[in-house]
């Protein structure tokens, strides 16, 4: 197959029938032909390249110049911190300005224990302190609504009583305690610049794995010891079973169904965020430990408005306990459960057996008794969870990733 003979049909000397042109030269008629001397171009049109309007642009030194083309260098991307002191690398960044870490860095630049998880590396002392007084603005507003809420579905529960087995008077009370959970993930963003799973454990989250072995030590402990206060204060108390309460089956749904999450917002409240930020005002960790776990304890069995010495005793042990079992495990996970299994066995009986089973206070008549077998209970679970450490392997530090930069590096006042 031979090819036509004559010009190509798309190389015809034609005249130009498009739109007018628009840049600053004329359109002349086109001319035959495509490559070479023939090649179209524009009549009038400076041969070469057409200057910058705005002058030439001055390239920094590299492949590109003078020396002749070459293979551009890849960039590697360095950590902070990568450049040892006198070495070439960047150099101190003009003052305020501050280069931020890449998403998911740890903020810790060395692994620290849960309570000390506030202390990053944006830690300062104000913050804690304006965590803390903005939950007390946003749990007043927050309780308050809660309550009005369930005033206007038709509620009406007799608070004035504070009868917490009346299945209205313990879903109002749960309520306005759970709303402190999404309160205290609020000040972590706020007050602190960080995710709210600090305010879980040392691994920024819950660790649902630890559940289910920590609510059957509980149970074996906690449990019977709540059981045995029952017994002996119907034995040699003045408690007395009157039968199930009104309303059994309403108060078992509410007790199910908030109860747990009512235990675990006051964790998060005392053990958590309060236990965190006394800690990290106090220099050394132990040190930190030992004062938060006494001072949330104390303000703990206050906000119970025990009745008599025993009744705060026991709420103080209670909160020392939870703060030892945070302490071992690195969350929240073990003492929340410890929270929730106590509360729950003691709404369950105290429905199904009446007014002979105490929520509020220890039983009548065998004070000092229940007391004693409440410590025991409590000090049992302490140390099934310590020795379940090597089995159950909970993470006690915090991930962490060093950006420190040594003093001497020229860098050390901009990274």
């Amino acid at each position: 197959m031979t090819a036509p003979e004559g010009p190509a049909p798309w190389a015809a000397d034609e005249p130009y029938t498009g739109p007018p042109p628009t840049g600053p030269y004329a359109a002349p008629p086109r001319v035959p032909g495509l490559l070479g001397a023939d090649a179209p171009h524009w009549a009038g049109a400076p041969a070469g390249p057409v200057p910058w309007p705005l002058g030439p642009v001055p390239l920094p030194p590299g492949p590109h110049g003078p020396a002749g083309p070459g293979p551009l260098p890849v960039p590697v991307p360095v950590p902070h911190g990568a450049y040892p002191p006198g070495a070439s690398g960047p150099g101190p960044l003009p003052p305020g300005l501050r280069l931020a870490p890449p998403p998911g860095t740890p903020p810790h630049d060395e692994p620290v224990p849960f309570l000390r998880a506030m202390r990053s590396r944006d830690w300062a002392w104000w913050r804690p302190l304006l965590g803390l007084l903005l939950f007390v603005v946003a749990y007043s507003v927050a309780a308050f609504v809660v309550v009005l809420l369930v005033l206007l579905t038709g509620i009406e529960p007799d608070l004035a009583l504070l009868d917490l087995v009346d299945p209205g008077v313990l879903l109002v009370t749960n309520l306005s305690l759970i709303v402190a959970i999404p309160i205290v993930w609020l000040l972590w963003a706020v007050a602190h610049g960080m995710r709210p799973g600090w305010s879980s454990s040392v691994l920024a989250r819950l660790r649902w794995r630890l559940f289910a072995p920590y609510t059957l030590r509980a149970l074996a402990t906690l449990g019977v010891g709540i059981a045995l206060s029952v017994v002996l204060g119907f034995a040699f108390g003045d408690a007395e079973a009157t039968g199930p309460v009104d309303d059994l089956l309403w108060l078992l749904l509410v007790v199910v169904l908030t109860t747990p999450l009512q235990s675990a917002a006051e964790e998060y409240v005392f053990r958590g965020y309060l236990s965190q930020a006394v800690a990290g005002w106090v220099r050394d960790p132990r040190a930190g430990a030992l004062t938060a776990a006494v001072l949330t304890a104390a303000l703990f069995s206050l906000a119970h408005a025990p009745g008599d010495v025993a009744t705060f005793l026991d709420r103080f042990a209670f909160g020392l306990a939870a703060s030892a079992v945070v302490w071992l495990t690195g969350g929240l996970e073990a003492a929340i459960v410890l929270h929730a299994v106590n509360n729950v066995l003691v709404f369950l009986l105290a429905g199904s057996l009446g007014d002979g089973v105490a929520t509020q206070e220890l039983p009548a008549g065998i004070g000092l008794l229940s007391l004693a077998v409440s410590l025991v209970a409590m000090g049992a679970y302490v140390a099934l969870v310590a020795t379940s450490r090597r089995r159950l392997r909970p993470e006690v530090l915090t991930p962490a990733l060093d950006l420190r930069v040594p003093s001497g590096d020229p860098r050390a006042g901009g990274w």
